[in-house]
């Protein structure tokens, strides 16, 4: 039995995202040409790179909305994870590159550009926060939207810190606070990509999502009626707002589809598993998960019995 949940609709927030930041990587390309700073035409491309990581996760969300075909029977739910992995690993090359840049300046410190610099990471400041409040609401909800979220906060704060130390070094010409700064901001935007990186990469390796407790979704299924063992049980990301969800049940008096259909509700609403499949066997014949043998082929010890059997039922269905 499957369950969708509904979303809302992010393509004009992203239309919008990607278009003001189109707009100011030309605008400071222009200017940065015009004052002949080199800071500002390389900013430029940083820009352009973030551009790219909200095209990536624009893609993957318009990807995932597709509908599933014979091949990909899930459809193309996965590749918001793999966005969000993939905005993680851009993020930290450009960390890289902003920390290796802001060393470089303790040792050589050029002459900040005065009030050209400041008026565009003014504006910067403005674009990136405004962008990157549109995905504020939903980023702890969907990685996807947190990898978007992630770029264009840490744009806004690296515009914040050219803005403060900019503004500091005109008046007290103490112009190692700008590599001070950009090491500072390094390591807040380091902080919240780790943990990106770390749960996307999890995800992608169909580990249950963070916050979903397994154990207690098996005593959950025990507590059902007529449910007298729960083994085979998998939870794992079908993207990165949709969980799945596949258990054998032990049911000696078998069950019924009311039973079925209640119990995705109840798997819904307790844990937000859009996606259950319910295989519900007799408990006839012993058996042991695949996933749980060793290497001769023996199953290996673990917390609980099995007990596969023939003369099952499979519960599955659709619910939009």
């Amino acid at each position: 039995m499957h369950v969708h949940d509904g979303e809302q609709n992010y393509h004009r927030t992203f239309f919008l995202g990607v278009t003001l930041n189109i707009a100011f990587v030309v605008v400071e390309l222009l200017y940065g040409t015009w004052a002949g700073s080199l800071a500002l035409v390389a900013d430029a491309w940083h820009n352009l790179s973030d551009v790219l990581g909200l095209l990536l996760a624009w893609g993957a969300y318009y990807a995932a909305n597709k509908r599933p075909s014979a091949r990909y029977t899930y459809g193309l739910r996965k590749s918001t994870i793999l966005a969000a992995l993939g905005s993680a690993i851009l993020l930290l090359v450009a960390l890289g590159a902003i920390g290796w840049e802001a060393i470089g300046r303790f040792f050589i410190q050029p002459k900040v550009s005065g009030q050209t610099v400041l008026v565009v990471a003014g504006i910067g400041f403005v674009i990136n926060s405004i962008t990157a409040l549109l995905f504020f609401a939903d980023r702890k909800r969907d990685l996807n939207l947190r990898g978007a979220f992630l770029h264009m906060a840490a744009d806004a704060l690296v515009s914040l810190g050219v803005l403060v130390s900019g503004l500091v070094i005109m008046w007290t010409d103490w112009r190692i606070l700008d590599p001070l700064i950009s090491l500072a901001i390094v390591v807040v935007i380091l902080i919240g990509t780790w943990d990106l990186l770390r749960q996307s990469l999890g995800l992608s390796l169909d580990a249950a999502p963070e916050g979903l407790d397994v154990p207690a979704v098996e005593s959950w299924l025990l507590e059902q009626s007529g449910v007298s063992e729960v083994h085979d049980l998998h939870v794992w990301a079908m993207s990165t707002t949709e969980t799945a969800m596949s258990a054998h049940l032990v049911m000696p008096e078998g069950a019924s589809d009311e039973w079925l259909h209640s119990t995705a509700d109840g798997l819904l609403s307790e844990f937000h598993i859009a996606h259950p499949t319910l295989q519900v066997e007799r408990g006839t014949q012993p058996g042991a998960c695949r996933l749980e043998q060793g290497d001769d082929g023996m199953p290996q010890a673990h917390g609980h019995s099995h007990g596969h059997g023939h003369g099952h039922q499979h519960g599955h269905g659709h619910r939009h």
